[in-house]
């Protein structure tokens, strides 16, 4: 057996993955030189604009997309003649994007450039995994690869500015936009946030191919009540602090060029006029040195929250800190005359201003509008075989193997496999949600990844079996976006006894069934997180054929799969996988990819147990292990009476066509002192038949504290490559810098005590190792 030893420290990711990585930059515009030039320059600009011309630069109105040909004689193309535009979004294309640019460059008095944003989420012609799928590769260099390549096909395309990343932490599955984000950890979120910034910006924001990152949505946006979208939150500044800001934060440390605020109010106010959020946190705490822009008409919305009328929560809004009113024109509209009325002050307008000018230099504009967007590029860069292919291997790294009973998967490569689902033969769905700029039309399908990558050796035959919902409007719904679901309107009875009939000609069912892509993501809150009772009965139905039967579970969130989980004896979790999707699913069903997934996000039992994730507080009255194993109820303990404590599929869950062993935690010093580092470690040996990539978890426990603590925190983790009969030793160091938190004065320290210390597969199953640690 090989013996290798593999050390990290916790504040590195980790480093399976060979891609090319920036890791943290060090930009061109930190050094004094430049920012004195910088301050210098736009001053001078100041000092020459009009106030119309200031409010003008905050305005961010949506393009529509409108045509070449219209770029100056629409009412925005003569709005941006007047300089009372800032930068437009949602406009596509570098011929059209430099048509208007042109407008703002050569008809405007000041010739000030435009910047041009879009939801760049998860990849722009050539997408990646929906974020919460990307996450589970917990792969940091995949993820700050995504970025890279989204940057790169992004600006080449005209493209400066993505409203990305959503770090938003978020234990709450009825709540769509977890699909967008990396889950329920702080830890995992931050180190995604950051490798996100990397990705997008790179080291010099000049160049021409990194644009300026966004992260959002400050601050809160997943805490929403009951997971219904842009609801209230209200949480203490504790528990901001120790387990929602962390994301944030990790971005801003990285550089992120801009912040977007959110749509719920926090303590009472809303985020777009939070003051404390925008400047006192952001600015004040962080030392944020960009500009926030606000979510699509947040100013606007103020209203409805019961902030006053346009006029009042626009002048709120610039007072908080926000710099760039996105489409409301909120402050085109009434900032002149709440200044004439002294409710802002010139010094307010002013600073938004230079804010907005100053990362327009930062990305080089002022030197060459023209920069970003190139048409001769664009058709090389965008959508490659270079990027697909990346693509493609970051989708096989995201999928999770949930389930594989009697080791049905990988599939032989040989015999008749039977492919059956809704979504067998559906590209419009396979990137997912928040794809705004996809090519869905040509992503690769389940049967077409198949048929490409093994059609010579296997025979595949399909049936759709069932439509996503009985329910016809409500599958109408979920086809938002153009997202067909391509509705059968046959009988039920006839769709099953046709899938029926096919799995009987089979050896082995691959049964395609989940989410539709529309059914997560924005205004997509839903009060059941399980698969609808139509594929559940095609289910059952196929197993009634005695056939084995490996479940693709197609999701942007996590569901509860208790009604389902025992027929199948397989379940690959492959999220949507982007244009890639139906050759990397392919490539993990066959083998040619071993899983190693593992899921960022709890699965509940059922939905009366959300929010259920893993690193939650003890109560006074905890059920025992005991009990909590075996699911017996306890009464006077905390538990419910008809329902497991435990989840489905805890947080880090994810299986291999291999095995993984742990040995003992071992720790260099049992009771270190002061500012000491110390190394836990574990030996992790493949036991299986196939190589194997295991993600080993560092999680922490402080014993006692000055406020209660979590059960337990992701502190580090390493993606290691073993080879069947391998072995490697993980270390991990751990220095008290990884046992702060933020006490109940909001000081961030960590305190003398005992800790336990714990590594494993996942966040249930982990070995322990206590040490006392004294300041």
């Amino acid at each position: 057996m090989k013996k290798l030893i593999v050390i990290a420290t916790l504040a590195l990711a980790p480093v399976f993955s060979a891609q090319e990585m920036v890791s943290k930059p060090v930009q061109s515009y930190q050094t004094a030189q430049y920012q004195a030039k910088k301050k210098a320059f736009v001053n001078n600009l100041l000092s020459k604009m009009t106030l119309d011309e200031k409010i003008g630069q905050l305005n961010l109105p949506s393009s529509g997309d409108f045509t070449t040909g219209l770029a100056q004689s629409s009412d925005i193309g003569k709005k941006i003649e007047q300089g009372l535009v800032g930068g437009l979004f949602n406009i596509k294309g570098a011929d059209k994007i430099r048509a208007v640019q042109k407008v703002a460059v050569e008809k405007s008095r000041l010739k000030i450039p435009l910047i041009f944003g879009m939801d760049v989420i998860h990849g722009y012609e050539t997408t990646f995994p929906i974020p919460l799928g990307l996450a589970a590769s917990w792969d940091m260099n995949l993820v700050q690869q995504s970025a890279r390549v989204a940057a790169k096909e992004a600006s080449s395309d005209g493209i400066n500015w993505t409203f990305s990343p959503m770090v938003d932490i978020s234990r709450e599955p009825r709540w769509g936009r977890v699909s967008e984000g990396s889950g329920e950890d702080p830890y995992l979120g931050s180190e995604i946030a950051k490798n996100m910034v990397y990705g997008y910006q790179g080291k010099d924001l000049s160049v021409g191919n990194t644009i300026l990152a966004c992260v959002k949505h400050f601050a809160l946006y997943g805490a929403g009540e009951a997971g219904r979208d842009y609801n209230t939150v209200d949480m203490s500044h504790v528990r901001m602090f120790n387990e929602y800001f962390p994301p944030y934060k990790a971005a801003v440390d990285a550089g992120v060029a801009s912040v977007m605020a959110s749509f719920n109010e926090v303590d009472g106010v809303p985020a777009t006029g939070n003051r404390w959020l925008q400047t006192e946190v952001l600015r004040n705490k962080w030392n944020f040195k960009g500009f926030v822009v606000t979510d699509y008409t947040g100013i606007n919305e103020m209203v409805d929250h019961g902030m006053g009328d346009l006029q009042q929560v626009s002048a709120l809004a610039l007072k908080a800190g926000v710099d760039m009113d996105m489409v409301g024109e909120g402050f085109l509209t009434t900032l002149k005359k709440s200044l004439s009325e002294g409710k802002i002050t010139q010094a307010d307008i002013d600073i938004a201003a230079k804010r907005i000018l100053e990362a327009k230099y930062d990305l080089g504009l002022f030197d060459d509008p023209y920069r970003y967007g190139d048409a001769k590029l664009a058709a090389k860069e965008v959508y490659n075989m270079e990027n697909r292919n990346i693509a493609r291997n970051a989708a096989a790294q995201s999928m999770v193997l949930m389930k594989n009973d009697n080791q049905v998967l990988p599939l032989k490569k040989s015999g008749t496999v039977a492919v059956i689902g809704p979504l067998v033969n559906n590209s419009l769905n396979m990137a997912g949600t928040w794809s705004v700029a996809a090519k869905h039309d040509q992503a690769v399908n389940l049967m077409q990844g198949l048929q490409a990558n093994f059609g010579k050796e296997v025979k595949f035959i399909s049936a759709k079996g069932a439509n996503i919902d009985y329910d016809a409007k409500l599958e109408d719904i979920y086809a938002a976006h153009g997202k067909k679901t391509d509705r059968d309107n046959r009988p039920k009875e006839a769709l099953l006894k046709e899938a029926v009939d096919v799995a009987n000609k089979a050896d082995v069912i691959v049964l395609a069934i989940g989410e539709s892509a529309e059914m997560s993501g924005e205004s997509s809150s839903r009060t059941e997180i399980t698969i609808p009772q139509s594929q559940v009965d095609l289910l059952n139905e196929l197993k009634k054929t005695g056939k084995p039967i490996a479940v693709v579970l197609f999701t942007g969130r996590p569901l509860a799969l208790t009604n389902i989980k025992d027929t199948p004896d397989s379940i690959l979790n492959v999220w949507f996988a982007g244009s890639e999707a139906g050759n990397a699913i392919s490539d993990v069903l066959f083998g040619k990819v071993n899983p190693s997934g593992k899921l960022p996000m709890t699965f509940p039992r059922s939905l009366g147990q959300v929010p259920v994730y893993y690193n939650a507080k003890n109560t006074g009255r905890p059920l025992s292990k005991e009990l909590t194993d075996k699911c017996e109820y306890q009464r006077f303990r905390s538990n419910y009476m008809d329902e497991c404590n435990t989840p489905l599929y805890p947080f880090g869950y994810g299986l291999s066509y291999t095995k993984f062993g742990y040995s003992d935690v071992t720790v260099s010093n049992a009771n270190p002192k002061g500012n000491q580092t110390i190394q836990a470690s574990v030996m992790v040996t493949n036991s299986g038949n196939y190589d194997g990539a295991e993600v080993v978890q560092l999680y922490i426990r402080d014993m006692v504290g000055s406020i209660t603590r979590p059960v337990k925190e992701l502190k580090g983790f390493q993606k290691v490559m073993l080879k069947k009969g391998e072995s490697k030793k993980v270390t991990f160091d751990i220095t008290p810098e990884n046992l702060k938190f933020y006490n109940g004065d909001l000081k961030y320290d960590w305190e003398s005590g005992e800790f336990d210390i714990m590594i494993g597969t996942n966040s249930e199953e982990v070995k322990h190792s206590k040490i006392n640690w004294t300041k």
